[in-house]
């Protein structure tokens, strides 16, 4: 290009920025930098995303022996001032130890969001048999007893952008709580969609908050509760099963509805097959999938011998050490049986939170469960929630928050 094309600039503009950009420099005050904290954008952020909370539960509701409801509030001598706000449909990551038992698991919060800006949690617990956490809260836990817990978490949760303005939940048993938060948060206006929700349970006792649910619709009439027994019949409620038929005569004529659902793998493998029925688009169809209900025996492509044990090295926090294994375990549950706290947080696969480095070995993943991002599978990376040892291992785990 020649010389005389070269537009010219006129160089004061910059020079006269430079020196405006030193002089705020120069005027700039030797004060100490504020604490992070300090600023209010980050205080609320620390509010509504905190990374644990100390609880203490401060109420226990007996729905029978086996079915309890347990109240929180923040431990103040513990430093929690304020409950994180969440969205209907969260849970939390249930953190619990004393000289007797460690676990962590994760709940639903089965009260209304909006309680939580009066420093109030529920969740419901049901017992599982052999389950270590659910049979030491219900037998164990009382008032006073202090706890940690996430900050709500889980996707569980109503998206305009993604979800139709009609939602029918499919419930199973102790799967009706997310749906308890959702009905409390759409009468309480937090949330604006049509919720219909189909609870199946053997029979109309083993249905807990049929009669609040059911006394919230007659005032909230974008909540529906329809009762489907299994074992009995009653006046007002369907007897069978939640299938393919049931859902279409509950869903809106000609509009589009989302399906959310929450109950035991069970009635996951029954309703999965009804709804393949209904034509719908994937992306109308939400699982909500915390807890390990694998079975990896179950799965065809499972090649391994189910009743094999195997070793279990662990490289965590500068330290190494061996755990035994089994082959019809997780290989988070193999840890925490051996007295290891790894971290964890949904326990299905779904959050990531447990991803460990596979150094050697192999393991199973159930396919409807792997989730793992493209580097996770290219850098040798596992969830351990829902991992299944093939062979002898050698896993890096980060410690645990």
């Amino acid at each position: 290009m020649a010389k005389s094309m070269i537009p010219k600039v006129p160089m004061y503009p910059f020079l006269l920025g430079a020196v405006k950009r030193v002089v705020a420099v120069l005027k700039t005050p030797d004060a100490p930098v504020k604490n992070l904290d300090d600023y209010p954008v980050n205080r609320l952020a620390n509010e509504l995303h905190p990374d644990r909370q100390k609880l203490v539960v401060d109420k226990i509701v007996e729905h029978s022996p086996d079915l309890k409801t347990f109240v929180f509030r923040p431990d103040d001598t513990r430093g929690t001032n304020r409950l994180a706000y969440f969205a209907a449909g969260s849970y939390l990551s249930i953190h619990y130890t004393d000289e007797n038992i460690t676990f962590t698991r994760p709940y639903s919060l089965s009260s209304s969001p909006k309680k939580a800006l009066r420093d109030h949690y529920c969740i419901t617990v049901k017992r599982v048999e052999n389950g270590i956490a659910s049979n030491y809260m219900l037998d164990h836990w009382k008032v006073g007893t202090m706890l940690t817990a996430s900050a709500p978490l889980g996707d569980f949760t109503y998206e305009p952008l993604r979800d139709a303005s009609h939602v029918i939940g499919i419930v199973g048993g102790s799967g009706i709580t997310p749906f308890r938060s959702m009905a409390y948060a759409i009468a309480d206006g937090d949330e604006d969609f049509d919720l219909t929700i189909l609870y199946g349970s053997r029979t109309l006792k083993d249905a807990v908050f049929t009669d609040e649910l059911k006394a919230l619709s007659e005032t909230c009439p974008k909540v529906k509760l329809v009762n489907i027994l299994s074992e009995e019949k009653a006046d007002g409620c369907e007897h069978g099963f939640i299938t393919a038929d049931l859902i279409k005569a509950n869903a809106p004529e000609g509009e589009d509805y989302s399906l959310f659902l929450c109950g035991p793998q069970v009635m996951y493998e029954f309703a999965d097959k009804e709804i393949a029925k209904l034509g719908l688009r994937q992306k109308f169809i939400r699982h909500e999938l915390f807890g390990e209900y694998f079975h990896p025996e179950k799965d065809k492509d499972y090649k391994g011998d189910i009743g094999a044990e195997f070793t279990l090295t662990v490289k965590m926090a500068g330290k190494t050490f061996t755990v035994p294994a089994k082959a019809d375990t997780s290989i988070l549950r193999s840890l925490e049986a051996a007295g290891t706290e790894a971290p964890n947080q949904c326990r299905s696969g779904r959050c990531g939170w447990c991803h460990a480095q596979l150094l050697s070995g192999e393991v199973y993943t159930p396919a409807r469960v792997e989730g793992r991002r493209m580097a996770d599978l290219e850098y040798g990376y596992i969830h351990p929630c829902c991992s299944f040892p093939l062979s002898d291992l050698t896993i890096d785990v980060p410690p645990s928050m």
